[in-house]
């Protein structure tokens, strides 16, 4: 059979900042990766760019009714509207990057791609052609059909770590730490690391806010009066939930033995710790929409952008847990099918 059903879908990766060191890693990452993957690009960029790198790699324009072109870099074309140049970002090709990822959402909602794997996007250069949204999260979450609660999961093979505040000034964090958040973060992290994790009863471990996890009201009050009732609430609802607990004694090797998942209440409370585990190899996966999404831990990286020094690994990394995270949620799907 030739139908699109029985070929192998793959995972859709976005080109990011064509400016940034996206196009580079796609092309290193396409001369190793183990999952089939297509991406956005514009074919005569990604040309040109190949050969000044010295990446000997064919570059095969895809569409979806036919069968991935095995060893090269199976391409959805687009055009960039102005001239790229590495390192200098221009925010005439703002439109091109925000159609791409739309682009790449109705791949996968139409079932022709099974993941998304964004590329880094600088969202301040978007701002300056009218980009609306507060990050590339923000933007996926709209394009989202009925899940539209994102959660933001770092992940690698040593530790999966969630910030329940996020991009926010330290100053605002006790405000913007509400019961409802905090509900709503750890619901969404049980249900995805059943679904797409294919963790049964997931064991999630939640840090206190203040050191000592407040120690009993005399370092903050936070701790007794916004996170304890939540933990109650989630426990009585059947949620394998615990805390809160001081982060400085949740991440040695044995403490990670005892849980699946932490929920940090903020962004530098969690994220330098999974980092620290596993730099290159990180990866982070946004929960709480309709359909998987990854992208690599880090930036556009303009200062190395076409010099052939940017590591893929990230990348690959995250190519490789896009494909993890359909099967296991195929399955997952299948399973409550049969029941």
């Amino acid at each position: 059979m030739s139908t699109l059903k029985s070929m192998i879908k793959p995972v859709i990766v976005t080109p990011g900042d064509p400016s940034g060191i996206g196009p580079e890693i796609t092309l290193k990452a396409a001369c190793q990766c183990r999952t089939p993957f297509v991406v956005i690009a514009d074919p005569d960029y990604m040309i040109k760019l190949s050969h000044q790198l010295g990446i000997n790699l064919d570059i095969h324009v895809w569409h979806p009714a036919q069968s991935l072109k095995k060893n090269c870099l199976n391409i959805i074309e687009m055009k960039w509207p102005a001239k790229v140049i590495p390192g200098q970002p221009n925010k005439a090709n703002s439109p091109a990057i925000v159609t791409s990822i739309e682009q790449a959402v109705t791949q996968v909602l139409s079932g022709n791609a099974i993941a998304l794997v964004s590329n880094p996007i600088n969202k301040h250069v978007l701002y300056e052609d009218g980009f609306t949204f507060p990050g590339h999260t923000e933007f996926l979450a709209s394009l989202s059909q009925k899940r539209k609660h994102p959660v933001m999961m770092l992940a690698n093979d040593l530790l999966r770590v969630i910030p329940v505040t996020i991009h926010n000034p330290v100053s605002e964090i006790s405000t913007r730490l509400t019961p409802d958040l905090l509900y709503k973060t750890a619901i969404v992290a049980k249900q995805d690391l059943t679904k797409r994790f294919g963790i049964t009863n997931p064991r999630i471990t939640i840090c206190g806010l203040n050191p000592h996890a407040g120690e009993q009201g005399s370092l903050g009050s936070e701790d007794i009066t916004i996170i304890k009732p939540v933990i109650s609430l989630l426990m009585s609802e059947g949620v394998n939930v615990r805390g809160p607990f001081p982060a400085d004694s949740l991440f040695h090797p044995s403490a990670r033995q005892e849980y699946d998942c932490v929920l940090g209440m903020y962004h530098d409370q969690v994220l330098p710790v999974v980092k620290a585990l596993d730099f290159l190899k990180t990866v982070n996966i946004t929960l709480g929409l309709d359909f998987i999404r990854t992208s690599p831990d880090h930036g556009t990286a303009y200062d190395i952008a076409g010099k052939n020094i940017a590591n893929s690994d990230s990348l690959l990394a995250a190519i490789d847990y896009a494909n993890m995270l359909s099967n296991n949620s195929l399955n997952y799907n299948n399973i409550s099918e049969q029941e």
